[in-house]
């Protein structure tokens, strides 16, 4: 697995082509009363067309405002990939923004996903950042991977990531 850092002149449709954005969900987490339970819940996340189209948008803009993107590859085919905006999301300066943390379906399970984590985080502390964010998937498997990575449950939420992902749970990571 080659992992590098992304330009701007990558991110494209082409970028994704053999990328598998596909998660067979059956149980969230939930907070309820303050308290986090593990509920039923089946749904297949994959992302479309227009899904990749704003994605690339996004990443390119993360690009142009001098965040990072870094990616995993194995025999040039993009299979793993996380970006951080460049800045602070709060008043206190305290977090950066991890906006993206991908691994494709066919190759979860090696590693790959702890890697990037490791590189965003190292990245982000070199830009002064005390903690990263994380408005992360509330599947079970996906907050598997959150704990053995050390994140707990946000201190600070951040209003808009709670917007835009309601169900998402808001976690940081102490750099």
């Amino acid at each position: 697995m080659q992992y590098r850092k992304l330009q701007i002149k990558e991110i494209n449709n082409e970028l994704f082509k053999k990328f598998e954005r596909n998660q067979k969900v059956t149980q969230c987490l939930r907070k309820i009363n303050d308290e986090w339970m593990v509920k039923d819940v089946s749904f297949i996340d994959q992302w479309s067309e227009d899904d990749y189209k704003e994605l690339i948008e996004f990443l390119k803009k993360t690009l142009k405002k001098d965040g990072v993107i870094y990616g995993a590859f194995e025999e040039n085919s993009l299979k793993g990939f996380v970006s951080v905006e460049n800045g602070f999301i709060d008043e206190e300066q305290t977090y950066f923004d991890l906006s993206n943390i991908y691994v494709s379906e066919d190759m979860r399970g090696h590693g790959i996903g702890e890697k990037l984590f490791h590189m965003a985080a190292q990245w982000a502390k070199i830009h002064n950042a005390k903690k990263l964010y994380i408005s992360a998937h509330s599947a079970v498997e996906s907050q598997a991977f959150y704990k053995a990575m050390g994140c707990i449950e946000a201190l600070k939420y951040n209003q808009q990531h709670v917007e835009k992902e309601p169900c998402d749970c808001q976690l940081e990571y102490v750099l």
